[in-house]
């Protein structure tokens, strides 16, 4: 590694928990965002996933069991 890479992760290290979470953030934005079409299917999944959890929270709609999932596939496939 860079010397100079190991100095920032070791400066990165000693900030704040707080600091860091930010730090990580934004990190993690800056690999490869989706642009144009691609950008929007996520923006739209991403209001999806948040209406499906707001929904489960109120209890109007049930979770399901992952393996129960599974198994439904599997009956519908056959």
């Amino acid at each position: 590694m860079p010397r100079a890479l190991e100095q920032l992760e070791a400066e990165a290290l000693e900030l704040p928990e707080e600091a860091r979470i930010r730090l990580m953030e934004r990190l993690l934005r800056s690999f490869g965002a989706p642009s144009g079409p691609d950008a929007a299917i996520a923006r739209e999944w991403a209001e999806e996933a948040e209406r499906r959890d707001a929904s489960m929270d109120r209890e109007s709609q049930p979770g399901l069991v992952a393996e129960e999932v599974f198994e439904r596939i599997d009956h519908e496939r056959k």
